[in-house]
């Protein structure tokens, strides 16, 4: 017989006062921002990162913090209805905007935190590229916190799992057999992993090139989620796409071109020059 973990089932509710309820996938979301903020105050203030005078302020950023909160809700809600649900919420449009059942897609997020970063850049007239590689360093914070709460909320489970996966687990709601935790892989690569890797390029000076966090941001996020897809369960409203491939590994063959296009053109454009780094990119 196989031995298996028992799942350690969680209250999906964190506090409880009254009828107020927060579960632990708003938290998710709300200590991802608060974190991910007072790490980029850090990366702001460091002029030593930026070899010269930083391109805009810690004011600047905490302006944008509201833009990209709406960005991140906004895009990813959008981006799950699109491409994972489409014809259900075109039969029950009023449950597009009942975000407390879940349902957000971090690709759809990530178009939206792009757009949020370009229009305050453009209206700020600050640079983009540097304002997204802030943007990009943090963003595995929330990745991180985002995938633990899957866990506490036993979604997103993955596979069946054989004899050779000893920390397999059996879901409340994922049926009899053993399953990859997923949740689990996804927050080790896309958050912790992709944490490190981000710090130490900025440490080694990568926001001297505007644009190469976003870059390797893009591009790691990408390997590491179709990594994390083949041990994941697809959708079961969609399944396995063509060639086998899931709507993850689909939309994020894009992120890595584009994210491998971006780090290409940092490092051929050189380093910043200090003393226009007010101006927009």
């Amino acid at each position: 017989m196989m031995l298996t973990i028992t799942f350690p089932v969680f209250d999906p509710i964190a506090i409880a006062i009254g009828p107020i309820a927060i579960r632990w996938y708003a938290l998710a979301y709300i200590g991802g921002i608060v974190l991910g903020w007072i790490y980029a105050r850090k990366i702001i203030r460091s002029e030593r990162l930026w070899g010269g005078k930083v391109p805009f302020t810690v004011v600047d950023f905490d302006d944008f913090i509201l833009w990209v909160t709406l960005g991140i809700i906004l895009g990813g809600r959008t981006g799950y209805v699109l491409f994972y649900n489409l014809s259900y919420f075109m039969q029950h449009p009023p449950e597009i905007f009942e975000l407390w059942k879940g349902g957000m897609s971090f690709h759809g997020g990530f178009t939206g935190c792009v757009i949020a970063v370009l229009l305050f850049g453009w209206k700020r007239n600050i640079s983009v590229l540097s304002l997204g590689d802030v943007t990009c360093a943090v963003g595995p914070i929330g990745l991180l916190l985002g995938r633990l709460a899957n866990f506490v909320n036993s979604e997103l489970w993955g596979r069946h799992a054989d004899s050779s996966v000893p920390w397999a687990m059996v879901f409340p709601n994922g049926g009899p057999l053993p399953r990859h935790p997923s949740q689990l892989y996804e927050a080790g690569l896309e958050g912790i992993v992709l944490f490190i890797i981000l710090a130490l390029l900025i440490r080694a000076g990568a926001l001297k090139r505007p644009g190469l966090i976003i870059g390797a941001f893009a591009t790691f996020y990408g390997i590491f989620r179709i990594t994390g897809e083949f041990f994941r369960e697809p959708d079961p409203q969609l399944g396995f796409l063509w060639g086998g491939l899931t709507m993850g590994m689909l939309l994020s063959i894009p992120m890595i071109i584009a994210g491998v296009a971006f780090m290409l053109t940092a490092w051929k454009r050189g380093p910043r020059n200090s003393d226009v780094g007010a101006t927009k990119a």
